[in-house]
C-alpha cells in the first residue's frame, strides 16, 4: 500500500482514540501495517471503533515472538500466558511430546514447539472455530489439532506419554463474566471464558486426569487468577499431584503446575 499522507494517519489516531482506544497510536500503527489498502485500514478502522478486539480486526497477535493467526470468534492469546509457556520451557526443556489443551488459536502450542524445538505436538479444543484456527497455527511444527472435550479429544496412545501438558482452561468465575470487557464478553465464546461458579471447574477436571496421560516426570501447568491459585494448588494435591504456584509480579501471572508422581 502506498504510504498514507500524514493527514490520514491522523484521522486513523483520532477515530481510535474516540472510540476509546487508549494506545491509539499503537493500533494505528498495527493497521497501517497490516492492510494492503486505504479502502482495508478504512474497513478496520470502522471495526475496532466498533468494538472488536484488535487482534480480531488485524488477523493476529504477538505471542511469545511469533505471529499467531486469530480469526474473529477465537479466544485471543494473552501476553501473561507467556509466562506458562516460560515455565514449561525451564521444567521440560527435553519434552518430546506436548499437548496444549483448550488450546484456543494454538498459540501456546506454537510457542512451546518454537522454543523447545521439533517436540511431536497435538493440540486439542471443543469448539470448531479454536480448532480450525490453531490448525493454521501449528501446522509449521508439523502439530495435529483435535476437537473434543478436553482428553476425550486426544489420541489414546498419548496416554502416559506426555512430558508437558499446558492447559490454560477457562478460570473466570460464571457470575463474573458480565463484568469482563466488552471485547472478551462480546466477541470472545463463552467456552473459552466461562470456568464454573468459582472458576476451577475445569481446573479440577484437568488435574483429576492428568496423571492418566504425563509421562513419568511429566509436568501439567495451568494459569489461574491470584484469587485462585491457592484452591487450584489445593486441587492438584488432591488429585494426587505434586503441586507447585510460579509467580509473575511484572505480568499479573499465576502458574500452577503439578507433577505426575
Amino acid at each position: 500500500m502506498p504510504p498514507l499522507s500524514p493527514d490520514s494517519v491522523d484521522s486513523v489516531v483520532s477515530a481510535l482514540r474516540s472510540a476509546g482506544c487508549v494506545f491509539a497510536e499503537d493500533e494505528a500503527e498495527l493497521i497501517l501495517s497490516t492492510a494492503r489498502t486505504p479502502d482495508q485500514v478504512a474497513v478496520m478502522v470502522d471495526r475496532r471503533v466498533a468494538g472488536l478486539p484488535l487482534e480480531h480486526v488485524v488477523g493476529w497477535a504477538r505471542f511469545h515472538g511469533l505471529r499467531v493467526h486469530v480469526e474473529p470468534g477465537v479466544f485471543v492469546p494473552r501476553r501473561r500466558t507467556e509466562f506458562l509457556v516460560d515455565q514449561a520451557v525451564a521444567l521440560a526443556p527435553g519434552a518430546r511430546v506436548v499437548v496444549d489443551l483448550c488450546c484456543g488459536s494454538g498459540a501456546v502450542g506454537a510457542a512451546l514447539a518454537a522454543a523447545l524445538g521439533a517436540p511431536e505436538l497435538h493440540a486439542a479444543d471443543i469448539d470448531p472455530a479454536a480448532v480450525r484456527c490453531a490448525r493454521r497455527n501449528v501446522a509449521p511444527y508439523s502439530g495435529r489439532v483435535h476437537e473434543g472435550d478436553l482428553f476425550a479429544a486426544l489420541p489414546k496412545a498419548l496416554r502416559g506419554r506426555v512430558d508437558i501438558l499446558a492447559a490454560n482452561v477457562p478460570y473466570v468465575p460464571s457470575d463474573e463474566v458480565g463484568l469482563l470487557p466488552s471485547e472478551a464478553r462480546d466477541h470472545e465464546p463463552l467456552v473459552a471464558l466461562d470456568g464454573g461458579a468459582d472458576g476451577l471447574d475445569l481446573v479440577r477436571r484437568v488435574a483429576g486426569d492428568a496423571s492418566a496421560w504425563l509421562a513419568p516426570g511429566g509436568c501439567l501447568l495451568v494459569e489461574t487468577s491470584e484469587r485462585q491459585a491457592r484452591p487450584a494448588v489445593e486441587a492438584f494435591t488432591r488429585a494426587g499431584l505434586e503441586a507447585r504456584l510460579a509467580v509473575s509480579e511484572e505480568m499479573y501471572a499465576h502458574v500452577v503446575t503439578g507433577f505426575r508422581r
